[in-house]
């Protein structure tokens, strides 16, 4: 048993994490809940949200338990809140959310919460227009790290940079998008080489700031 493993069993057994859900819906597959996302997105695009019951309502029906059946991993831009871009409600979506999809073992943890609860997707969520990736390409362009703590993301970024290998003579919106997709893809190969994702559907998508869509790109 990993460390990891082994202290997550420790915190629920200490009542430090929660136990199931008080409602008892029907299983999710990967597939199911992929389709879930993916329909949602598309009543974001089309402008066709689903009817909400009252908040209270809904306050009340999660207050008891949660039956999140997907993970987003996604930045922190305030135009791609997950709830929103696929129409989502309370107790629906775990969500982590750091600059550009970073990932350290603090953030993998709490990725991985959700698959060691039962959720069966993960989804890591790139976007285009994304400041973390353009910071990280000027700082290669200009030789200038920004300031603060701001430089460990362009550090931690740089791996998707080298990989994309972004064309200076290309549109800054192309470069950015290349970086994105690089950053994405390489942290959905890293998650799904964790031993406690194995019963999890992991896969990575972009999200286009100007039409709403989400295209899956692993």
């Amino acid at each position: 048993m990993t460390a990891r493993r082994t202290l997550l069993a420790a915190a629920a057994g200490a009542g430090l994490l929660p136990g199931p859900a008080v409602a008892s819906p029907p299983a999710e597959t990967p597939r199911h809940a992929l389709s879930k996302l993916l329909d949602g997105n598309e009543r974001w695009v089309q402008g066709r949200p689903r009817h909400r019951d009252p908040a209270d309502d809904r306050r009340r029906r999660t207050a008891g338990g949660q039956n999140p059946f997907a993970v987003i991993f996604s930045c922190i831009d305030s135009r791609v809140p997950p709830e929103i871009v696929f129409d989502q409600d309370l107790g629906d979506l775990f969500v982590v959310r750091t600059a550009g999809q970073v990932i350290d073992p603090l953030i993998a943890g709490s990725i991985e919460y959700g698959p060691a609860h039962g959720t069966p997707l993960v989804m890591v969520l790139g976007h285009t227009g994304c400041g973390a990736v353009k910071a990280t390409i000027e700082s290669f362009a200009d030789g200038k790290l920004p300031p603060g703590n701001i430089a460990a993301v362009v550090h931690a970024l740089a791996p998707a940079y080298f990989a994309a290998r972004p064309q200076p003579s290309s549109p800054l919106g192309e470069q950015i998008l290349a970086v994105v997709r690089a950053q994405v893809t390489r942290t959905v190969v890293q998650l799904r080489a964790d031993p406690l994702l194995t019963n999890a559907l992991v896969v990575g998508a972009v999200y286009d700031l100007r039409s709403g869509q989400v295209s899956r790109i692993a």
